[in-house]
Parts: C-alpha cells; sequence; structure tokens
C-alpha cells in the first residue's frame, strides 16, 4: 500500500505556492470527454486533445455502433484476435455490446495515432486491461455501464475512465467508511441528506478511475485517499487528512454526459515531455507496422 500511495506525491510543504497553482491547472490538461456517435466520428477532436494535451476521452452507446457491427465488411480485421471470443459469445445483447465496446476502443486510438483502426492490435494485460501492441508510450483505459461506453487515451503517462449512470443513490452512512477519507466524511456528512449521494457517487467514479490508471482496482483502498470539490469539472488529489497531496502530476474531471450518466477521468503526465506527435507513422518503425499490417490481413 505505501509504495502506491508514494504517486499521492510530496506532502512536505501542501501550503506552497506551487501546490496552489498545480491544483487549480487541473482542469487545463485534461480533455473533456467527446460525443462520437459510431464509425462517423467526429474523431477530430480527439486527435486535437491528443495534439494540444497529450490526452482524449470519448463516450458512446453501443447501439450506435450497431450498424457497424452488423454490415461492416471489415468487421473481422477490425476486431483481430477479439474475433474468435465475438463469434463465440452466443447471447446477442452482450455480443453486440462486446464488439462495440471494441470498435470504440480501435477507433478512438486510430484517431490519436493517425492510423487506420484495422492496422492496429488489441490486446490485453493480466486482469482485462486492453492495450496496443507495438505503441508502450500509449495508454488506453475502457469503461461501460448501461449503454455507454467510454474510452480514455493517453501519451503522457497512465489514464483511467470510470462511468455510473447519474441517478445511482449511494448511501453515505453504509459506504462512509469504506469509501470516504476522514476530510470527505467531514465535508460530506455536513451536506443536506438529500445531496448526499450525488456527492458520493462522484467520489466513487473519481476514485475508481485513479485506482484504474493506477493499475490497482479495489486493491487500493478508497478510504486511502481523496480528492477536492473543485469547480467546473476540475478537482485536485488529496491526502486522508485532507491536505493537497500532489504537485500537478495528476489531472481529474467528472462530466455529466447524455444527461444520465458521470464520467470521471483520471490522467497521469510523468514530466518526460512529449512533442504531441503521436502519429503511428512517426511512433512505430515503418518495418515494424508494415509486419502489424500484414499478420492483420492474414486473419
Amino acid at each position: 500500500m505505501t509504495d502506491v500511495l508514494t504517486d499521492l506525491a510530496d506532502l512536505s510543504d501542501p501550503d506552497s505556492a506551487a501546490t496552489a497553482t498545480a491544483t487549480a491547472d487541473h482542469a487545463h490538461r485534461i480533455s473533456a470527454p467527446i460525443h462520437v456517435s459510431g464509425p462517423a466520428g467526429p474523431w477530430d477532436e480527439v486527435a486535437q486533445g491528443m495534439a494540444l494535451r497529450g490526452n482524449a476521452a470519448v463516450y458512446t452507446t453501443w447501439g450506435e455502433w450497431l450498424t457497424a457491427a452488423l454490415a461492416e465488411p471489415a468487421l473481422r480485421r477490425l476486431l483481430g484476435r477479439d474475433w474468435l471470443r465475438y463469434r463465440q459469445t452466443t447471447d446477442a445483447t452482450i455480443r453486440f455490446r462486446f464488439v462495440a465496446s471494441r470498435l470504440a476502443v480501435k477507433y478512438t486510438a486510430a484517431a490519436a495515432l493517425g492510423t487506420d483502426p484495422t492496422d492496429l492490435d488489441l490486446a490485453y494485460k493480466i486482469g482485462g486491461r486492453p492495450y496496443l501492441r507495438g505503441f508502450d508510450q500509449i495508454d488506453v483505459s475502457l469503461t461501460h455501464t448501461d449503454d455507454l461506453i467510454a474510452v480514455g487515451i493517453s501519451s503522457t503517462g497512465r489514464i483511467g475512465i470510470d462511468t455510473e449512470p447519474a441517478g445511482r443513490r449511494l448511501s453515505f452512512r453504509l459506504l462512509q467508511d469504506q469509501v470516504c477519507t476522514a476530510a470527505e466524511k467531514a465535508e460530506l456528512g455536513a451536506l443536506p441528506e438529500a445531496e448526499q449521494p450525488a456527492a458520493m457517487l462522484r467520489l466513487w467514479t473519481l476514485k475508481e478511475a485513479y485506482t484504474k490508471a493506477l493499475g490497482q482496482g479495489l486493491r487500493l483502498g478508497f478510504s486511502e485517499f481523496g480528492f477536492s470539490n473543485g469547480s467546473g469539472g476540475e478537482t485536485g488529489l488529496l491526502a486522508p487528512d485532507g491536505t493537497p497531496a500532489a504537485t500537478g502530476e495528476w489531472a481529474f474531471g467528472t462530466y455529466p454526459v447524455l444527461d444520465r450518466f458521470l464520467v470521471s477521468v483520471a490522467c497521469h503526465d510523468t514530466g518526460l515531455g512529449s512533442s504531441r506527435d503521436t502519429s503511428a507513422s512517426t511512433m512505430l518503425d515503418e518495418n515494424f507496422l508494415t509486419m502489424v499490417s500484414g499478420l492483420l490481413d492474414q486473419r
């Protein structure tokens, strides 16, 4: 646990001007999620987010990809190694939701990398987290609930994305010890009871997004870190006592989408610098790209 929490950063001077400036600047370093209505996009906004901030996020519904799943002649090439799983899934609803989520990842990554989605090879880490073979600098996160699918992609470090129905009611009284830090308990406890479920839901999605980005999931206790109640979608990472826990390397945001969901994004900047050039033609060796394309053509 201690090793993971080193990502919460330097607490030696939480009142410093640098810390305050970094916290206020969070929203400028994270791209708000974009609604894409299937293969048609709009994808230029994904490329723009990657160019400006090194990250992008999209949301869509599986129904918006249904035509592509049913009629796309290149579906087998698009799915790649996921084709067999798709074909072996007998439940039609599960099958189409699966293919929609994989197409959303492929098209989002293709827009970010300036390439064709059939040229990308999607694989999975232990635990099921997707990644793009040959693109070690690119991090991808996928989440879904009900009919919503959301994808996050970053070239600057880890990214995590989470979504929940906006109407989901989380009981502050029952979950405060498992979800909240001491500072968050005090803050939410002071709210009118009617406002507590929405505040809890916001915290839940933020903490899910952050632990997904870290690759920890529920193994990292939610009461071990907290978030500020920022305005305009922005927020900052806090230690359990409520003091700032980062100097700007993490950016977070929570956004209402489609009037019935919340999407939270956690994005890390490694500080190693980036040209923001994420074109596949420059990130990958030309011979390697040709080899991958050839292998995908054989499927």
